[in-house]
């Protein structure tokens, strides 16, 4: 149901209420902070969402509850906050002006440099904070993984954050003691309306549900689906597209489910990486350190499982490791729904299975059987925070010494994420053997042709895919001492 229509995006900034009738769908928050609010705490640096100097936090109500989380302002459309909060570094001074406990230990530590970068750090670390009272010294590390710093080195970060764990008491900060007015604040603006501002070149909808999504996408069937705008984001500041009309589907709770069933977990679309995180970690625990590479934190508090299926990337980190488990998608149009299995939704370079005005609205995990043998491995040229060259995901199942099942997929292999079928039919019905494996890795050359890129030439994808077909068989055949089978 939809309580009416709307024509202004409101939302909190540090503690004014900012309420915008004129909102260009384009216009970042990064740049509305800077040009429009002259809060120039906020650093332009990738503009890409990938160095960290533009973090701020985003808070929101989920389930009732205020989550705080730290995104790229860079790339964040102001049309996707509608009910947030957002707090800049301007907003951690005390009312004496004295700064905060992480400032003031990001200062004592020696933890800048330029101090370009710092103001993105101390978000990030506040965000940690604020989540995690006493992180260890691998959460602090993970929650930095999105902050890149070229003069100073980590270290004397990591000694600022464990000083702030030492020294700082989290119930003091003045800015908990907001929280809860906050809420009320939030609450308020949650309406019940759908938001639609701007025409044409700069027409934006947020709609109120998902029913609300089905309803626009079967009048807009043109229009751009934004939930994490991690990939959206990059069309605007760097391709300089033109997207509109735009529909802003984050704040849908509707599309943030996640079910645990007795076929296997369902993930609605819109569930960020940060919020599935916990799911994958328990039922695919061998996906954990795989799950942790993928984007920075800042990404992966942003971006969507489903945006990044939707989006059809041939180098997704999501698609090859849900293909093996052999995945299937919810689509929807209006009020009809159907489900595919994820590898056939993938048709060609930017062709997906997707009729106009339908949408990606859940993700269907089965359950591994406790036979199964299932491994991810990434490749990329740094370790954090970076863009697979090749992403491979292989599931097998033996029994009486022979392979019965076999599903190998890659991306980064070819137009689009894809099973290695003649790889498969090496596998299916042959010994369990090192033999096996080579016949496998001599048919991987006729299921694909890789390109040479920025990211790996040809020869070398194909020659670390083949590799990493005889480290799977290592690993799995227990021929190897306790290599980690989630990531290279």
């Amino acid at each position: 149901m939809v309580s009416g229509v709307r024509n202004t995006i409101r939302f909190l900034l540090n503690g004014a209420l900012i309420s915008l009738t004129d909102v260009p769908a384009t216009q970042t928050l990064l740049d509305y902070l800077r040009l429009d609010k002259n809060l120039r705490g906020t650093k332009e640096g990738c503009a890409e969402g990938d160095c960290g100097a533009c973090t701020v936090l985003v808070g929101r109500l989920s389930q009732g509850a205020l989550v705080y989380e730290a995104v790229n302002a860079c790339i964040r459309f102001v049309g996707s906050l509608d009910a947030c909060h957002v707090v800049t570094i301007e907003h951690l001074k005390t009312k004496t002006g004295s700064l905060h406990p992480v400032q003031q230990a990001m200062l004592e530590h020696h933890g800048s440099q330029c101090g370009f970068c710092t103001p993105g750090i101390v978000m990030s670390l506040y965000g940690l904070w604020m989540g995690t009272p006493k992180p260890s010294v691998s959460e602090i590390e993970e929650a930095l993984q999105g902050n890149l710093c070229r003069c100073t080195g980590y270290a004397p970060i990591v000694r600022a954050a464990q000083a702030v764990v030492a020294n700082g008491d989290l119930e003091k900060d003045h800015l908990v003691a907001e929280r809860a007015e906050i809420s009320a604040r939030l609450k308020e603006l949650q309406d019940g309306c759908r938001v639609e501002t701007g025409s044409g070149h700069d027409q934006m909808i947020v709609p109120a549900n998902v029913d609300d999504l089905a309803d626009i996408l079967e009048a807009t069937p043109d229009a751009t689906l934004i939930a994490g705008s991690t990939d959206v984001g990059l069309w605007v500041t760097k391709l300089m597209r033109e997207i509109a009309p735009v529909v802003f589907v984050g704040n849908l709770e509707g599309l943030q489910a996640i079910v645990e069933e007795e076929a296997g977990l369902t993930i609605g679309a819109g569930v960020t990486y940060t919020n599935a995180f916990g799911s994958i970690a328990k039922h695919f625990p061998h996906l954990t350190n795989f799950w942790k590479r993928i984007g920075g934190a800042q990404v992966r508090n942003m971006g969507t499982i489903g945006g990044n299926i939707a989006n059809g990337s041939p180098i997704g980190d999501t698609p090859p490791a849900l293909i093996a488990l052999g995945a299937t998608i919810t689509l929807r149009k209006g009020k009809q729904r159907r489900v595919i299995s994820l590898e056939n939704y993938f048709v060609a370079y930017g062709s997906q299975d997707r009729a106009p005005g339908e949408f990606v609205e859940s993700i269907h995990i089965p359950w591994l059987n406790d036979s199964d043998q299932h491994a991810v491995y990434k490749i990329s040229k740094r370790r954090d925070e970076d863009i697979s060259a090749l992403c491979a995901a292989i599931k097998i199942h033996v029994a009486d010494g022979a392979v019965d099942q076999a599903v190998v997929a890659f991306g980064g292999m070819a137009a689009t994420p894809k099973r290695a079928t003649k790889t498969e039919q090496a596998l299916v019905g042959a010994a369990w053997d090192q033999n096996t494996i080579e016949a496998a890795v001599r048919a991987l050359a006729e299921d694909f042709q890789p390109i040479s890129d920025m990211r790996a030439s040809a020869e070398y994808r194909m020659l670390a895919a083949q590799n990493l077909l005889r480290r799977f068989y290592l690993e799995a055949s227990g021929e190897t001492a306790q290599l980690t089978r989630e990531v290279v």
